[in-house]
């Protein structure tokens, strides 16, 4: 159950951050929830094997190369290119984390701020 309603509100934070960015496209609800459960596996599987490789690269940046990789991550998710460009896909990682984290606050009370 608990993983319904954190999919459910992860499909919202995508559906609410296409709509109220520029230049960032979702069909609709049902691509929402496409895209939430493809980028919670890509962040499952391949953000910790690429924030372990480009450890040194983030240590000299003093963590600011993690923008980079959420970014690129944000680009392997969407589908047919629907993010014009890197700094839109951060942007829409940006609006998904305020949207997701007072949402799961309320519904699972726990915080990821």
């Amino acid at each position: 159950m608990k993983f319904l309603v954190h999919l459910l509100l992860s499909s919202l934070a995508v559906f609410v951050a296409a709509k109220l960015l520029p230049g960032v496209t979702i069909d609709g609800f049902g691509t929402a929830v496409a895209v939430a459960i493809v980028f919670g596996l890509i962040n499952a599987v391949l953000k910790p094997i690429l924030l372990i490789l480009t450890l040194p690269i983030n240590i000299l940046t003093l963590g600011l190369f993690t923008f980079v990789i959420i970014g690129g991550l944000v680009q392997l998710t969407t589908p047919h290119r629907c993010i014009k460009a890197m700094t839109q896909s951060w942007d829409q990682e940006e609006a998904c984390s305020l949207v997701l984290n007072p949402a799961s606050c309320v519904v699972f009370a726990t915080c990821f701020f």
